[in-house]
């Protein structure tokens, strides 16, 4: 029975994701804590699946191939405080595990930047700005800004052109190359980003643009924080819209209402 209830969730766990790929690596730990900690982190929904055993140390991942890789689901794993044989996790993150979860560490490299057959792997270090791969998000942000721009101008037109080429640059984006907690905003917001760039890219009535725009407005933030750019960019509210948006200037230009209440709204957060 136990046999047969397995088998029907991995049946089941397959239907859901898509172009399937299987793995069977080793993660270190010791006891239950650390298995529910290991799949916690390596798991995201309809994308991976991780099935780790505490008795063998071997994790079984299971992932759509065309929206992640093993190295990410490894990273993600190791930053929350569990070694595998090729990513080690942060001194501090494994220090703060509880007691019984602390196994013993063999000998690694820490986890650094190196072009080793086109491949990039992460630098976990929380201080470094915008590296050169990360770039590819600034094609991001400056289509957002125009889309932005735009909706100032009450342009629907030029709205729904600026918006295609988010679109284009959005999906341009290799995340795995992104630093991991940037990937980990990336994954969290794509679906919306995506989804609310296409909508602006579709329709040439104002309203419904800025509507969209509310919620692009909102993860490009989530995004733009964790990226930690090199000039200033403000984050300003609309109290009329409950909404907000990103500006690189701080005077307020309000793309909810254009030239009907340009400077209504306010300035409620630097970032830089």
């Amino acid at each position: 029975m136990m046999t047969i209830t397995l088998l029907l969730s991995v049946i089941v766990m397959n239907a859901q994701i898509k172009n399937t790929k299987t793995e069977t690596v080793k993660i270190y730990g010791n006891c239950g804590m650390c298995k529910s900690k290991i799949e916690k982190a390596g798991n995201l929904k309809n994308i991976a699946k991780v099935d780790w055993n505490e008795d063998t140390k071997m994790a079984t991942l299971t992932y759509d191939e065309s929206k992640t890789n093993q190295d990410e689901i490894l990273k993600r794993i190791a930053l929350v405080g569990y070694d595998s044989e090729k990513f080690l996790a942060p001194a501090d993150v494994y220090s703060k595990l509880p007691s019984c979860c602390q196994y013993d560490r063999e000998a690694k490299v820490p986890v650094k930047v190196d072009a080793v057959s086109g491949a990039t792997k992460m630098v976990m270090n929380d201080h470094t700005t915008m590296s050169e791969n990360e770039n590819q998000l600034q094609s991001v942000f400056d289509n957002y800004f125009l889309v932005k721009e735009a909706l100032v101008k009450t342009d629907s037109k030029t709205a729904s052109a600026k918006s295609k080429e988010l679109l284009t640059s959005i999906e341009a984006v290799k995340m795995e190359t992104l630093k991991m907690d940037i990937h980990m905003v990336w994954m969290k917001i794509l679906k919306e980003l995506t989804a609310d760039a296409k909508s602006i890219s579709e329709t040439q009535d104002i309203k419904k643009q800025r509507d969209f725009f509310k919620s692009l407005s909102k993860n490009t933030y989530e995004l733009i924080k964790v990226s930690k750019p090199t000039e200033a960019i403000y984050y300003q509210y609309c109290p009329m819209q409950d909404a907000n948006w990103l500006s690189k200037e701080n005077a307020v230009k309000n793309p909810y209402y254009g030239s009907q209440m340009l400077t209504c709204g306010k300035t409620v957060e630097t970032i830089k």
